[in-house]
């Protein structure tokens, strides 16, 4: 590979300093991808602006294969505030943990939940985390004795009633992946991922599987990681489902191609995310347009709420802030995902310049959930941008946002 002919200017943006340090290593974007555990497709939409600059471990694993010392290097300009990558916990985080770590034996001695009392404690949990302001709080007491429970009951039922335990564990350890997420504590995140598979598999109903592939396939966007993998999962689980027999199965069936859309529009895919998100929207209109899964939320709502996420995976702000004109944030009864998505479109708007429209969304986002909103990423990178030098019409709101985010004490 030939050397850059060109020495790299002070201002250059993130796309330009990998492909300027890249070819200074001498090596191809098939091989740095290949280091990295990405495509050399993967490698071409970084350099060509089509994804963003990676999150922060995956830089360091960049700048390691560059023989980079700074990551200053790659990022330029672009500097990471400490702040957007600084996670704080959740008062309950330790009680979880030892919950999820911990592995009792019971023995015949024991009398396991019956089955259909796990199903109204799992529903129970579910109805805490979407309609409660600070949905942590909601399920924080509920969590540990309803893993232990739900694992027992697997262990010591059989027949039906195991399975129907098996599907209850799966969903508490979903919950558990929620309510783990965006705190100091990764490796719950991908433990409950995995284990909710597992009790899904054993659970022998692909409804279940389908779940636990839509959150698996969260935990694998978010790192960045296992591109066609989490691609093929989610067309696996799809294949097994029976959407022209019940609305269950068709729900399902568009959360999976949903699952696919968000793959290929991280990895700078537009004809395939669109694609698939058409077919995730067509089995979801089908379904009425009032209609939501029980917890999932899977429905029309939720199809065009991640139509703005895809937009901005593909680096489309101003499409993105286009199509949240047309969609309602309320259409989907989850206080955590209505939240979730305005700061989504919070985002939008940021990168399109018009932070007074993105402090007022995420005003309205931390009115609706709390705590999705003080442990959002993006709403403590947006507030961290906006901190030093907020406009002078939203800078007390951005203050008190930045306090509410730990940004400022």
């Amino acid at each position: 590979m030939p050397k850059p002919k060109h020495s790299l200017p002070p201002d250059a943006p993130f796309p330009t300093r990998l492909r300027y340090y890249r070819e200074r290593a001498g090596k191809t974007r098939s091989v740095v991808g290949g280091l990295v555990g990405r495509s050399a497709e993967w490698v071409k939409a970084l350099e060509t602006g089509k994804i963003a600059m990676p999150r922060l471990h995956m830089l360091v694993r960049l700048a390691e294969v560059l023989d980079l010392e700074d990551l200053g290097d790659l990022t330029g300009d672009q500097r990471m505030s400490r702040a957007n990558y600084t996670k704080h916990a959740h008062d309950a985080l330790d009680s979880i943990r030892s919950a999820l770590v911990s592995y009792p034996m019971p023995d015949a001695q024991v009398r396991p939940v019956p089955a259909a009392i796990l199903v109204g404690r799992v529903q129970q949990a579910w109805r805490g985390w979407h309609t409660s302001r600070y949905e942590r709080d909601a399920v924080a007491g509920m969590l540990p004795g309803l893993i232990s429970d739900a694992r027992t009951a697997v262990r010591l039922l059989e027949g039906t009633d195991r399975r129907v335990a098996a599907q209850q564990l799966a969903q508490a350890y979903h919950i558990a992946q929620l309510y783990a997420s965006h705190q100091p504590a990764p490796e719950l995140v991908y433990m409950t991922g995995d284990r909710a598979m597992h009790a899904a598999q054993d659970s022998d109903n692909p409804a279940a599987m389908a779940g636990a592939a839509w959150y698996l396939n969260h935990v694998w966007r978010d790192a960045g990681d296992a591109a066609e993998a989490r691609v093929e999962l989610a067309h696996d689980v799809a294949g097994m489902l029976r959407p022209a027999g019940s609305s269950n199965d068709r729900a399902l069936f568009a959360l999976m191609h949903l699952a696919i859309a968000l793959s290929h529009a991280k990895l700078g895919r537009e004809g395939d995310a669109w694609r698939h998100h058409e077919m995730a929207n067509k089995a979801a209109e089908s379904l009425g347009a009032g209609y939501a899964h029980p917890w999932l939320m899977i429905g029309p709502g939720m199809v065009a709420h991640y139509a703005v996420t895809i937009h901005l995976d593909l680096q489309q702000p101003g499409l993105a802030a286009q199509a949240a004109n047309r969609i309602d944030p309320a259409a989907i009864p989850s206080r955590t995902r209505q939240s979730r998505y305005l700061v989504e479109v919070a985002r939008a708007h940021h990168r399109e310049g018009d932070d007074v429209a993105a402090v007022h969304l995420m005003n309205k986002a931390d009115e609706l959930s709390g705590d999705t909103f003080a442990f959002s990423i993006f709403a403590r990178s947006i507030v961290a941008e906006m901190l030093p030098n907020p406009p002078a019409v939203v800078a007390e709101e951005v203050r008190r946002l930045a306090r509410t985010l730990r940004l400022l004490a």
